[in-house]
């Protein structure tokens, strides 16, 4: 199931994530649900896009 708001996402990415990267999580989730079907899979790959943004924003502060 996409996930309509942050609110909506499992309390232990709420609780991990700052608002902005929840946003990016939930945006990287339904895009890969809807391109694979699969949630766990999707899970996955939003898991991965944040860790990606994190590392490129914090290389690009240093």
């Amino acid at each position: 199931m996409p996930y309509k708001t942050n609110y909506d996402l499992p309390s232990h990415v709420r609780d991990l994530l700052s608002e902005a990267a929840q946003r990016f999580y939930r945006i990287a989730f339904n895009s890969a649900l809807q391109w694979y079907g699969e949630e766990e899979k999707a899970h996955c790959i939003a898991s991965s896009a944040v860790r990606s943004q994190l590392a490129s924003l914090n290389s690009a502060i240093e």
